[in-house]
């Protein structure tokens, strides 16, 4: 076995790792904060699932969103949970993309429409996906 192969392949998964982790992390909403993510979560979860089950949006929204559920509900994440901070993060960036793309093709009604909690815990969760409050 040509172990040097094998070293220069796992090298190029690491720098690929690395790129998405820095992509997430650029690309999250500067005015909402890791803690406030966190604390939508039950929330969020489910607004997804209601959003999912919804037979009025398109079929291509629905596949994302269980595509999502299945990534936050898998034990494997682009970053595991337990490195401080950034282990949730990639959770909450997953969560505002997928949101915002959601948005983006049924409306922002949509996620007004599904939103399980309070006025103040949708404005943030608005503001997360980048869309108008």
């Amino acid at each position: 076995m040509d172990w040097s192969l094998v070293a220069a392949a796992l090298g190029g998964v690491l720098v690929v790792w690395l790129l998405l982790v820095a992509a997430l992390w650029w690309s999250r909403p500067d005015d909402v904060t890791l803690r406030d993510a966190l604390r939508l979560l039950p929330d969020l979860v489910r607004l997804l699932r209601r959003l999912a089950a919804d037979p009025t949006l398109s079929r291509g929204v629905r596949v994302r969103l269980w595509l999502l559920l299945a990534y936050l509900a898998l034990p494997v994440d682009l970053v595991p949970d337990f490195v401080p901070v950034l282990g949730y993060a990639d959770d909450a960036v997953a969560v505002a993309l997928v949101l915002r793309s959601v948005a983006r093709s049924a409306g922002p009604g949509a996620l007004e429409r599904h939103w399980p909690g309070s006025p103040e815990g949708l404005s943030a969760v608005l503001r997360l996906a980048r869309l108008p409050a």
